[in-house]
């Protein structure tokens, strides 16, 4: 008999090339597929619902895998995994088991993004390599209205990486919240799907016009020309989580 898991997935994307193998380096999907292959005795491979680049960080990464045995005790499973992954900083959150036909991938109604800019001078002690240092005033005004002219259906052919697969450019995004605490700046970015390193060109365009470097005006025309070479300077991989696949 065949038995189709769900796991929920944390992780610090710092050390490795990104969710999906690559032969360059270790993989998220690599290191974990490794792991759960050793602890079921059984060659794994597991189907992720967003494939985070370089550097990104996970809150909630989910992915799903195939077994022919039952997974019978739940906690005995998590701790046995967890104690394999707990030194590349993988932590698996949860396990469900799910119908066979459940895809991580295609099954996903919206997946949510967050970017976290520390807006200060004062060099990061505490969120080095998890937040984006900006020491130039950020206009949190300026930012929310760029951030509401991205929302929607649009080609976002300027933010797309040029190698991104995807057959096209368009996408909607259904809500884009900013919020401040302090000195940190939270930007969520909600949608079905993202184009490759899409969420980071955006932030990286509204730094620009929340340092006025930009007037809304120059970031509508940004957008709208549908050019890459236009795109501000992608932010860093580094400040970049993937929080949450809705189903």
């Amino acid at each position: 008999m065949r038995y189709n898991y769900q796991i929920l997935i944390e992780y610090d994307g710092l050390n490795f090339v990104g969710w999906q193998f690559q032969k360059n380096g270790k993989s998220v999907q690599e290191t974990i597929e490794k792991n759960l292959s050793k602890i079921l005795k059984k060659k794994i491979k597991i189907t992720g619902a967003g494939r985070t680049d370089k550097g990104v960080h996970a809150l909630g990464q989910s992915a799903n895998f195939l077994v022919d045995k039952k997974i019978e005790n739940k906690k005995k499973f998590l701790n046995s995994i967890n104690y394999f992954l707990q030194k590349y900083l993988i932590s698996i959150i949860d396990i469900k088991i799910k119908n066979l036909s459940f895809n991580s991938r295609y099954d996903a109604k919206e997946r949510t993004y967050e970017y976290k800019i520390i807006n200060r001078e004062s060099y990061l002690a505490i969120n080095k390599n998890r937040a984006w240092l900006v020491k130039r005033e950020l206009d949190l005004d300026i930012l929310r209205k760029g951030a509401k002219i991205l929302e929607g259906k649009h080609d976002y052919s300027t933010f797309r990486a040029s190698s991104c697969s995807a057959k096209s450019p368009i996408r909607k995004i259904s809500k884009i919240r900013v919020n401040k605490r302090i000195n940190t700046i939270s930007i969520k970015f909600k949608s079905k799907s993202f184009l490759q390193n899409q969420v980071r060109s955006m932030v990286g365009c509204l730094k620009y016009l929340a340092e006025k470097k930009w007037t809304l005006r120059k970031f509508k025309k940004v957008l709208i020309l549908k050019k890459r070479s236009l795109c501000a300077p992608p932010a860093p991989a580094h400040g970049l989580y993937l929080v949450k696949i809705r189903y």
